[in-house]
C-alpha cells in the first residue's frame, strides 16, 4: 500500500473518531447545558436516566482520536497540544468534574442541588473550551521547525470566543432534539420548544462564522469565493439550509426520532465544510497531512489494531443504544 495512502486512510480515522465524539458526547453535553432550565427537579431525573448507561463510554471516540492523532500524525501532536495547553486542560478539568457530579447526584440529599450546579458548569465549561480549541484551530497556529512557535494564549480572541458560544449551542439542540427523543409529555413539550429556540441560535452563529472566518484565513476565502469552486461547493449551504427547515418541521409537526438524526446531520454539514475549508492541513495555514504523518511502517504496524479496535466499539455503541432505547422515567426504567 502507498505511504500516501496510508496517511489518508489514517485522517479518515482520525477524523470519524472526532465527528463520533462530537455526536456522542455532544447531545450528553448538551443535556448539561439544558440541565438548569428544566422545569422540576423531577425532569432533571429523566434527562439524566436517559443518558446515564450511555454516557461515559462516549467519551471513548475522544480518547481514540487523540490516539490516532499522536500514532499517526506526531508533528500535529507535538503542535497542538502546547498550542490549546490551557483550554484543553480545563476542558478535562471540567469533563472529570462533570462526570463526579453524574454520580454524586443520585446519592446526595441536601447538597442536590450543588451537583445539579456542579453538572451544568462542567457541561458548559467542557463545551465552550471545545469551541474555543475549534475557533483558534481555524485560526491557524504559529509553527517553526516542526515546533509550536505562538505564545500561550494565542488561542484566546474573539473569533475563538465565538465559536465556542457557537457549540454550547449546538450542543444545546443535539440535547434538546435527544430528549424529544426519549421524553414524553410536559418534558417533551418543553424540549421542543427548546429546541427551536437553540436552531435559531445554531443558524444566526452559522452564518456569523461563516462570514467571520474567511475573514480569518485567506486560504479558507480563497477555497470558497473563487471561480469555479463557489459553483462547485454551493450545494453544501443550500443543503444545510434545507436540513434546518426540515429540523424545524420535524419539531412542529410532532416528529419525536427526526429532529435528533436531522440535527446530527446538520453536524455533518458543519463538519464537512470545516474539512472543505481546511483540506490537506492538519496544522493551519501550511503543514499538511503528510507534512505530519509518521512513517509508512508506524501507521501500518497501528492500522492492524484499528481495524479490529473501531467495529468493536462500533458493535459496542449499537448494542448499548439498542439495550437502552425507549422513553425513560424518573426512575430509570425504559418503556
Amino acid at each position: 500500500m502507498d505511504w500516501q495512502d496510508l496517511t489518508l486512510i489514517w485522517t479518515g480515522i482520525c477524523a470519524f473518531a472526532v465527528f463520533m465524539y462530537v455526536l456522542m458526547d455532544g447531545f450528553d453535553l448538551g443535556l448539561g447545558i439544558l440541565f438548569p432550565f428544566a422545569p422540576t427537579d423531577r425532569d432533571r431525573d429523566i434527562m439524566m436516566n436517559s443518558v446515564a448507561p450511555i454516557w461515559d463510554f462516549n467519551e471513548t471516540w475522544l480518547i481514540l482520536g487523540g490516539a490516532g492523532l499522536f500514532a499517526a500524525f506526531p508533528v500535529a501532536y507535538v503542535v497542538l497540544l502546547p498550542a490549546f495547553y490551557l483550554p484543553l486542560l480545563v476542558m478535562l478539568v471540567a469533563l472529570i468534574f462533570r462526570g463526579v457530579a453524574f454520580e454524586f447526584r443520585f446519592k446526595a440529599g441536601a447538597s442536590r442541588h450543588l451537583w445539579d450546579t456542579s453538572f451544568n458548569l462542567g457541561s458548559l465549561v467542557a463545551t465552550f473550551s471545545q469551541g474555543v480549541v475549534l475557533g483558534a484551530f481555524i485560526q491557524g497556529i504559529a509553527v517553526e521547525g516542526r515546533q509550536y512557535a505562538g505564545g500561550m494564549f494565542d488561542w484566546l480572541s474573539l473569533f475563538s470566543i465565538l465559536c465556542g458560544v457557537a457549540l454550547v449551542a449546538g450542543y444545546g439542540l443535539l440535547g434538546a432534539t435527544w430528549l424529544i427523543w426519549r421524553s414524553e409529555g410536559a418534558l417533551q413539550d418543553w424540549a421542543r420548544a427548546m429546541s427551536k429556540r437553540f436552531l435559531v441560535a445554531v443558524l444566526l452563529f452559522v452564518l456569523v462564522v461563516s462570514a467571520w472566518t474567511p475573514l480569518v484565513n485567506a486560504d479558507i476565502r480563497a477555497r470558497w469565493f473563487e471561480w469555479p469552486n463557489i459553483a462547485l461547493l454551493s450545494p453544501v449551504p443550500i443543503v444545510t439550509a434545507l436540513v434546518a427547515y426540515g429540523l424545524w418541521r420535524a419539531v412542529e409537526t410532532g416528529r419525536e426520532v427526526r429532529p435528533f438524526a436531522l440535527g446530527m446531520v446538520l453536524f455533518l454539514l458543519s463538519y464537512l465544510g470545516l474539512a472543505i475549508s481546511l483540506w490537506p492541513n492538519i496544522i493551519p495555514p501550511d503543514v499538511t497531512i503528510w507534512d505530519a504523518a509518521s512513517p509508512p511502517e508506524s501507521q501500518m504496524f497501528l492500522l492492524v489494531g484499528m481495524v479490529f479496535l473501531i467495529p468493536v466499539v462500533l458493535v459496542y455503541t449499537v448494542y448499548s443504544y439498542w439495550v437502552f432505547r425507549g422513553k425513560v422515567s424518573a426512575e430509570g426504567f425504559y418503556h
